[in-house]
């Protein structure tokens, strides 16, 4: 019995080890892959996190860059009144810009657009608001030309508070000042720094020269056992390094030294682990995204005033989406409507857009029946008969009545079924709706949307108005259009419409309606409510006209 026992025990040994060797090798070799997919991936995220630092920060100062050209084609080289409104209206569209000053020579800040000024003995002073953004109180840290040579320098400045701001000065320019713009160093910097039990990150990026812009999150102490990715910005010549730690992985966790008898369950257990954790890894799905913020309720309304230019009184007003995001950052329509049109959420978003006016404007509007508020649609849209009822739902029962709302088709959508659109355009008529062509003489067939659609509006591209006055063939189509459109009668929008010689040319051409930062750029609801409330007061007939509407009237 002793030798049956023994042989039993001898077997089970031999069954135990075999075992261990024929499971425990698969897993071995599976943990070895594990491990090697999990660095791979961990490097390509860090990689992809440098990317989109140099894509923001290349955003960032492109658009700021714009802003200033814009300014100083303008002529705003000093701290006259009548720059005031200028830099005041260049920090208030461009998001990023916290502070638009005049630099003079020696780097002493002469103004900016909230009315800082520098007195005779130099001492700085302001007017009501921004303390912290003193000009006496900066220090510059680092000074170097842009990569790009395009005449800007990117300075690091110091405020009193500690804070890092980003200068953009414009170098090249006439006279002995320079035009410049704060941007907070922080909106260089993502969210790309996370901190858990099992992942850390650490985000820097430095100017040319070598100085720190910004940073965010911890350096890892053991810089030997982590990734570490570090990218230069060609365009401009800042320098983005992300560093994340490799601890915590699944194939660091694994011991095979005591799988014993249970070696089968880890590896089953292992599988079930790793594939929960790789979609999780895998990176986010930017229509996913989009649904995300639709509902969060995160795309809001703007309102680009419509004025008629012979009268000077408001005529209603285009909206505009914008994406407010969480953290307050401000995304315009070009980085998200291609994406949200190719999707198929081009259509609950602008319908969402649509209640949301009916909610925040609707009263305004609704009692003023001459105001009419416009809405960029699809032309895709205008394919679906079913978009009638929508529109009819969205409406019937608001302030805003049918006969107010414009729907407009931009030109530079090809329609594949004139028969169907028109249809549909018909039935919306029907309802009360007018429908406007955008951006005619752009696009792919002007005279054949005019003739076969039926439309009630065409709006005049900015491209021909920035030419009127100076380019005789842009004259003559502008001219031809109008009285094309009124023969068949239509009303006529000028769009893009920048400085009041442009509106004095426009209203001798005899359009009637213009829209342009001339006016007012696009506003949020608050604002755009303000400014009707000030143009069209409610219970006066004949009453005062605005500050605008003199403007204009006299022009």
């Amino acid at each position: 019995m002793g030798l049956g026992v023994r042989a039993f025990t001898r077997q089970h040994i031999v069954a135990i080890a075999v075992g261990v060797l024929v499971a425990g090798m698969p897993l071995v070799a599976f943990n070895f892959w594990l491990s090697g997919v999990i660095d791979r991936q961990g490097q390509a995220e860090t990689g992809s996190g440098a990317r989109r630092m140099i894509a923001l920060g290349e955003s960032r100062v492109g658009e700021v860059i714009r802003a200033l050209d814009d300014l100083a084609g303008r002529g705003v080289t000093g701290c006259e009144p009548g720059n005031y409104v200028a830099m005041q209206a260049a920090a208030f569209v461009t998001a990023p810009i916290k502070e638009v000053a005049i630099i003079g020579p020696g780097g002493r800040t002469l103004c900016t657009h909230f009315n800082f000024s520098l007195a005779a003995d130099g001492a700085a002073h302001a007017v009501a608001i921004a303390a912290d953004l003193d000009p006496g109180q900066r220090r510059v840290l680092s000074s170097s030309p842009l990569e790009a040579g395009s005449g800007y320098s990117l300075d690091v400045v110091r405020l009193a508070s500690g804070q890092n701001m980003v200068r953009l000065r414009r170098l090249s320019g006439e006279g002995p000042n320079q035009i410049a713009a704060l941007i907070p160093a922080t909106l260089f910097l993502p969210q790309a720094t996370a901190k858990s039990d099992r992942l850390y990150s650490y985000v820097q990026i430095e100017a040319r020269d070598g100085a720190v812009i910004g940073e965010m999150g911890e350096r890892p102490k053991d810089t030997a056992d982590v990734f570490t990715a570090t990218l230069r910005s060609v365009k401009y010549g800042f320098t983005a390094k992300v560093m994340s730690q490799r601890g915590g992985t699944v194939a660091g966790n694994v011991d095979l030294k005591w799988l014993g008898l249970i070696v089968t369950a880890i590896v089953i257990l292992i599988l079930i682990v790793f594939a929960m954790m790789v979609p999780k890894q895998l990176p986010n799905n930017p229509v996913a995204e989009l649904e995300r913020a639709l509902a969060a309720g995160e795309f809001v309304p703007y309102y680009q005033p419509i004025v008629d230019i012979q009268s000077g009184k408001l005529r209603g007003a285009e909206v505009l989406v914008r994406w407010r995001k969480a953290d307050g950052t401000l995304v315009l329509p070009g980085s998200f409507i291609p994406l949200a049109e190719s999707s198929g959420l081009i259509r609950a978003m602008t319908f969402d857009l649509m209640r949301r006016v009916c909610v925040e404007a609707g009263a305004a509007i609704g009692q003023r029946p001459a105001l009419k508020v416009s809405f960029n649609f699809a032309g895709a849209l205008f394919s679906d008969e079913t978009i009638v009822q929508d529109v009819n739902r969205t409406f019937v029962g608001s302030p805003i009545k049918l006969s107010q709302v414009v729907l407009e088709v931009t030109e530079r959508d090809p329609i594949e079924n004139f028969t169907l659109t028109r249809q549909v355009i018909a039935a919306l008529q029907g309802l009360g709706v007018r429908i406007a062509i955008d951006d005619v003489g752009t696009g792919h067939s002007g005279l054949s949307y005019m003739l076969k659609l039926g439309v009630d509006i065409i709006k005049i591209d900015k491209m021909f108005v920035d030419a009127i006055g100076t380019d005789r063939n842009s004259t003559t189509i502008v001219e031809t259009l109008v009285d094309l459109a009124h023969n068949m009668r239509m009303d006529v929008v000028a769009e893009g419409v920048e400085n009041f010689e442009q509106v004095m040319h426009l209203r001798n051409l005899g359009v009637r309606s213009a829209q342009g930062y001339v006016f007012a750029p696009p506003l949020p609801g608050s604002s755009f409510l303000q400014l009707v409330e000030a143009m069209d007061t409610l219970g006066t007939e004949g009453g005062e006209q605005s500050e605008l509407s003199d403007q204009v009237a006299a022009a």
